[in-house]
């Protein structure tokens, strides 16, 4: 199924760096193909021989709505992102172009993070009143999920993001998730409004004053309230999001650990494990990256999603449908309405 057919149904594709993470094509082509048996259809973008090399391990897929486009140049995880200016042909400018050029509706990546930002960022600007886009990410919570930005894109950062990311992912939760009232948390040392930081104190101030205005503001939040789900959103920067998320997925790793050496520490154990594996699987699926595929880039004009290096193929068809359903719930004109005439002004956004 070519691009253009994609687009005349009303349904486009979307824009897989299919050479792209720690494992290149064959989990990039698996989850294209899982999500392409789901309904989506995809443009694997990569070395056009070894994708149809991959592609061909699975009976079928030439009838699902796949497609290749070659790239013959692809950025390495341990080479600057700053290479995506000189570097047009690699893969994940093919696949911001396609995106750029109407003819994909996202593009998902889970190769070098910092090249995908550096490559959505210069090929699709910002949106209108958005100073600096975020990596949006979910964390698993008491009773659901919680959303975190910025995970990672903005180590300094000013007050007037904070106000502009609360605004975003409370558009997002409501386009993808059916939210209609997610609540704001600001990440702080306390819960009390004096707590924290000088640059913490003036962002509770700003979002504090446009409660009501688009942002259902709560207040101070916790490290803790994180994984209580005491908010819908949390906001922070992305030094201190990226260090909670790699904090979460670490810690997960090792109580795992622990559990599976707790159950297999005797016979007595044992037998007890085999009565909770099933909840024990549950728990696991819940606290699983894959669950959730890849991350948003949110507030460019574009959409750009941002995977683990190590994905394997449940990850990546995950972030093909979560791409999927944010185009197919307009997801980016509704981020532009929310700054648009409609939106209260928010400091430091003159545009």
């Amino acid at each position: 199924m070519s691009a253009e057919a994609g687009a005349a149904a009303g349904s486009l594709p979307i824009a897989l760096d299919a050479a792209g993470g720690d494992h290149g094509a064959v989990p990039n082509v698996e989850g294209a193909v899982l999500a392409a048996r789901a309904g989506v259809s995809v443009l694997l973008v990569g070395e056009r021989v070894a994708l149809h090399a991959e592609l061909g391990k699975f009976p079928g897929s030439a009838a699902l709505p796949l497609e290749i486009v070659d790239a013959s140049d692809v950025i390495g995880m341990d080479e600057h992102a700053s290479d995506v200016r000189s570097r047009t042909g690699a893969s994940i400018n093919v696949c911001t172009r396609l995106v750029k050029e109407g003819r994909a509706a996202a593009a998902v990546s889970m190769g070098h993070s910092g090249a995908t930002m550096a490559s959505a960022l210069l090929t699709f600007g910002r949106i209108r009143g958005v100073e600096r886009p975020a990596i949006l990410t979910h964390l698993p919570a008491r009773g659901g999920m919680t959303t975190l930005l910025d995970a990672g894109a903005n180590a300094d950062v000013k007050a007037s993001y904070y106000a502009q990311w609360a605004r975003l992912a409370t558009v997002y939760l409501k386009v993808l998730e059916d939210q209609d009232s997610p609540t704001v948390g600001l990440l702080s040392i306390g819960e009390e409004d004096h707590k924290g930081s000088a640059l913490v104190i003036e962002a509770h101030a700003l979002l504090r004053g446009l409660h009501g205005q688009g942002i259902n503001f709560h207040g101070n939040v916790e490290g803790r309230d994180i994984f209580l789900g005491t908010t819908d959103i949390v906001v922070t920067d992305g030094f201190t999001g990226n260090v909670v998320l790699k904090l979460a997925e670490g810690e997960a790793r090792v109580m795992f650990g622990w559990i599976r050496d707790a159950l297999n520490s005797g016979l007595k154990s044992k037998l007890g494990g085999l009565l909770v594996r099933g909840s024990l699987r549950g728990l696991a699926e819940r606290m699983d990256p894959s669950t959730y595929g890849a991350s948003i880039l949110i507030g460019v004009k574009g959409l750009a999603f941002i995977g683990h290096g190590g994905a394997n193929a449940t990850a990546v068809k995950n972030a093909l449908l979560r791409a999927s359903r944010a185009h197919e719930g307009r997801l980016l004109p509704r981020l532009e309405v929310a700054f648009g005439e409609g939106a209260a002004p928010l400091a430091g956004t003159e545009g």
